[in-house]
């Protein structure tokens, strides 16, 4: 018997609108939910801000020890059928929120919330990406994450909207109705098997390891796990420490309204330049935009707020992609799946305490805090030189 007949086509323009729409909707409906309806949670059910966050975190560490299952997952089976199951169990974590008269039943809600993001979010669609067009997927992955950028400037308000004029447990099931009626069709929609990447790319990463694959994969979760933290830390911290900084609430909010153009704008570049740069290039471009702009900020203070937040946020656009590319040009479309799940182990343990982490440092002093931050950066920096373009 000969191998299995491929999936049937899927072009990458419709990969990249179905992904880019579903998983705007998943970071709608869990990245960008703690920020707006944390508050109201907490004082629904008595507990404060922070332990509601704490919830999150738990459910980003489930998501995190998960990654590796789901992503062998989709090399052996595509990315349909997980992508599926986790709008469906997105939508019934919402479900428990709405629901939950108390603290026990919220955080059970926001822990089957972190199993949805394991099965629903980017590294589960960048391997889809990866087993339908194999080493061609890099302008998919970099199309997707340009649609889904987005969703900070559509779910922040609209969640807010939402809860303001209906409650809380109100829109935790708008949002999973927007699971059922958007994100679980469109999925349906998918292959149902990944293409062959032998069919694509026969020359790419051999069964057996390359020598030195192993280094590498500690120098590019270093960058991987400290970008994270980064990422997760200026998501809850960044009008605070601005503040902290010397900054006025209205230049810190408007500050903070310049990070979702800077990364929509600089995915854009890297859109038109995706032929021309090497993924590693636009890694180091990315990690050491955030120094930079740090830098800036303790030489001029609340002056540097605004491009402190246009150049992290231009830095955090650009490594989102760099997060799904770069270890597909280094180590090969095959087991692409399950070797991102092991890189974003660490990735999102780090993403999980380092806001609460940088809290600690806020307390000390703001200079002291952002110097941390600078030398992680660094370090990053540091791997990401020593890490090499594979050989032709």
């Amino acid at each position: 018997m000969g191998e299995p007949e491929a999936s049937p086509a899927i072009t990458p323009r419709r990969a990249v609108w179905t992904l880019g729409i579903t998983q705007l909707v998943g970071y709608g409906c869990t990245s960008y939910l703690p920020a707006t309806l944390a508050a109201a949670q907490g004082q629904t059910l008595g507990v404060s801000t922070a332990f509601v966050f704490g919830a999150f975190s738990g459910a980003l560490l489930i998501s995190g020890l998960l990654g590796p299952v789901t992503g062998r997952a989709v090399d052996r089976h595509g990315a349909r059928r997980p992508l599926a199951a986790g709008s469906i169990v997105l939508a019934l974590a919402l479900i428990g929120m709405a629901l939950a008269q108390n603290v026990g039943q919220l955080i059970a809600a926001w822990l089957v919330l972190g199993i949805g993001m394991s099965l629903a979010l980017y590294d589960i669609a960048f391997a889809g990406l990866v087993g339908w067009f194999g080493l061609e997927a890099r302008k998919s992955i970099t199309g997707v994450t340009l649609i889904a950028g987005f969703a900070s400037t559509i779910a922040w308000p609209l969640t807010a909207w939402l809860e303001a004029n209906f409650g809380w447990r109100e829109t935790a099931l708008v949002w999973a109705a927007t699971n059922l009626l958007i994100a679980l069709p469109l999925h349906l929609t998918l292959p149902r098997q990944a293409t062959r990447i032998s069919a694509r790319a026969p020359d790419e990463t051999p069964d057996a390891p390359q020598p030195g694959m192993a280094l590498q994969m500690v120098l590019l979760a270093t960058a991987l796990a400290v970008m994270a933290g980064i990422g997760s830390t200026m998501g809850a911290h960044l009008p605070p420490l601005l503040i902290g900084i010397g900054a006025s609430a209205t230049a810190a909010i408007v500050a903070g309204m310049l990070v979702g153009p800077a990364q929509v704008a600089a995915r854009v570049a890297e859109f038109v330049l995706v032929r021309r740069i090497h993924p590693l290039v636009s890694a180091r471009v990315a990690v050491a935009l955030f120094p930079i702009g740090a830098g800036l900020l303790l030489v001029f203070g609340p002056l540097a707020a605004a491009p402190f937040a246009i150049l992290y946020g231009a830095g955090n656009g650009l490594f989102t992609i760099v997060r799904g590319t770069l270890p597909l040009v280094l180590f090969g479309a095959k087991n692409y799946g399950g070797r991102l799940g092991a890189l974003s182990v660490p990735a999102r343990l780090v993403g999980a305490i380092a806001p609460l982490l940088f809290a600690l440092g806020l307390a000390k002093s703001e200079p002291w805090a952002l110097g941390v931050l600078i030398a992680a950066c660094l370090l990053a920096l540091a791997c990401l030189f020593v890490l090499r373009k594979p050989a032709p």
